[in-house]
């Protein structure tokens, strides 16, 4: 058996989130109060109560997300003794959830991965005023082949890039509200099933977050990082690295460069892992694994019971 450990994006998190895990452990407890103590605000409350309208803002979602994912960690560390180190041979993230991935792999601390997820939260959502760029997913295209829309729906003023290539057939792309509504309008015309725009705050992983990354740079100044104990695989490589450094520049390419998750998934299979564990909210990466390698087994565990199932597996 060859695991790896995955950590979902933005998108995933949901009204209720983490309520289930503090009700019955301390250890999760101790997360969401580590968490809210480094954003000085009772985060955990939102991700409890809601309302949705705040819990998907940007720079509450991703924060929140992680500290799910980490409460999910430390459980199955401290309450089941199941070390990550000991049981991954890589851990990876989708966007934001390379951060968890980080803080899981002992990157970053906790609370210094809460407060990086805030401000890069605002940093993007700050990066372009709302309602100027947007998000649209192409199903039906490759990513090789979706570069002619992107070069039809772009000019010198207004451009689109492919921002999230997810996996063969389902590609995300991000750029100024013009272009995106432009690719919706004329997608099928190049072989597209069809083109959705995305209900996103911003032009999330293109050139537009360049103000975002400078602000991520700055940030890791102050943070102090070790190297990782399980191989990081990188959205903007799609390979793994350990090396801190390396890790924190990848990072900050990754504000405006694309997720590479169906080449990330494809190193997973020429590497041999065998099995795929999600952690956190939601079922979107596990569900991506279940189409794009039917030998690969996936799961998804946020849930009492599936810790339980994932500890007594391990």
């Amino acid at each position: 058996m060859k695991y790896a450990f995955v950590f979902p994006g933005q998108g995933s998190q949901f009204v209720g989130m983490g309520k289930e895990l503090s009700e019955n452990f301390a250890t999760a407890r101790e997360v969401f109060g580590e968490v809210n103590d480094a954003l000085e605000q009772d985060l955990f409350k939102i991700m409890c109560e809601g309302p949705d309208t705040e819990l998907t803002m940007t720079a509450n979602a991703q924060p929140a997300l992680m500290a799910f994912s980490m409460a999910v960690v430390r459980i199955l560390e401290k309450d089941f003794g199941i070390k990550l180190k000991d049981k991954a041979a890589y851990v990876a993230g989708h966007s934001l959830g390379e951060y968890s991935a980080a803080c899981a792999a002992g990157v970053f601390s906790l609370s210094d991965t809460a407060k990086l997820l805030r401000l890069r939260g605002e940093a993007m959502q700050n990066a372009v005023p709302y309602g100027k760029g947007g998000m649209a997913a192409v199903l039906g295209l490759s990513f090789h082949d979706v570069g002619a829309l992107v070069e039809a729906c772009s000019n010198g003023k207004d451009i689109c890039v492919a921002a999230n290539d997810n996996a063969e057939g389902q590609v995300v792309l991000s750029g100024s509200m013009r272009a995106i509504d432009r690719a919706v309008e004329i997608a099928e015309e190049f072989g597209a099933r069809k083109c959705v725009k995305l209900s996103v705050s911003a032009p999330f992983h293109s050139p537009y977050m360049a103000p975002a990354a400078d602000a991520m740079a700055r940030a890791f100044m102050d943070v102090q990082a070790s190297d990782a104990q399980i191989p990081l695989v990188a959205n903007v490589l799609a390979q793994p690295i350990t090396e801190h450094g390396e890790i924190i520049k990848h990072l900050i390419e990754q504000v405006t460069g694309t997720v590479r998750w169906r080449e990330t998934m494809q190193f997973f299979g020429e590497q041999g892992v065998t099995d795929l564990v999600e952690i956190g909210a939601g079922k979107v990466l596990s569900g991506i694994a279940k189409r794009s390698n039917k030998e690969m087994f996936s799961t998804s565990v946020g849930s009492i019971e599936n810790i339980e199932e994932l500890a007594n597996n391990l």
